[in-house]
């Protein structure tokens, strides 16, 4: 949980939230309204698609949240209980954003009029991206099971509120602000995303994929200062 995190490894947590939001902000728009990060959000929408009998856009939804969950397999699968692996994950993110931003050549899907067609044109790079933000979410896990879930921000919302009556009784007075701190930081990276990818179009994700390995190389610092003890 991030009550338990070190200050350093709260910092690279942070860093993710934005480069979370970053990417999700950019394939928000160049997906028509679909996430690659926020699985809820595509849960409902793949939901109301099925319900509407648009099994094309229904179908899109529900094979990016199985990329989602296909990339949280593999970052758990490299992740390791004995050594801290989290910045080879994070390697492999920059890897899947790379890839992805080398496939987002096809125009962006229009939101007000979803097609079968245009869907199938930005999949590759859906479920590129869709992967390497199933991986991020291990990047924190322990011998086995995740520990912070850094592409979605329910559950901190519910501990600020939590936290703040918390303060408010008298107990501890400050906790809540680390979560706060995730939440501000996946918000201003989808603000960012939003921006530069009205700059640059799809070619924002290239920015994305830099991120993700120096994130990666403050990560490996930090386990090689601190010796190969577990995540």
């Amino acid at each position: 949980m991030v009550d338990s995190l070190p200050r350093s490894r709260l910092a690279i947590a942070v860093l993710l939230a934005v480069l979370a939001g970053y990417i999700d902000g950019i394939a928000f728009i160049y997906l028509g309204g679909y996430f690659v990060s926020f699985m809820s959000g595509n849960t409902t929408q793949s939901g109301v698609e099925l319900a509407g009998g648009d099994l094309a856009a229904a179908g899109f939804g529900f094979a990016v949240i199985v990329a989602f969950v296909v990339g949280v397999m593999a970052g758990t699968a490299i992740r390791s209980p004995r050594r801290d692996r989290g910045w080879i994950v994070l390697l492999g993110v920059a890897v899947m954003v790379a890839v992805g931003a080398a496939l987002a050549s096809a125009p962006p899907v229009d939101a007000n009029a979803v097609t079968g067609t245009a869907l199938l044109a930005v999949a590759p790079t859906a479920l590129c991206l869709s992967l390497a933000m199933g991986a991020v979410n291990t990047v924190f896990s322990g011998s086995g099971g995740p520990s912070l879930g850094i592409t979605y921000m329910t559950g901190a919302l519910v501990k600020i509120g939590e936290g703040i009556v918390g303060a408010l009784r008298g107990g501890e007075r400050t906790g809540w602000l680390r979560y706060l701190a995730l939440w501000l930081a996946i918000a201003a990276g989808a603000i960012g995303g939003a921006i530069v990818y009205a700059v640059f179009g799809p070619a924002a994700l290239w920015f994305a994929a830099l991120f993700a390995a120096g994130v990666a190389a403050v990560s490996s610092r930090a386990r090689a200062s601190r010796g190969s003890t577990p995540a």
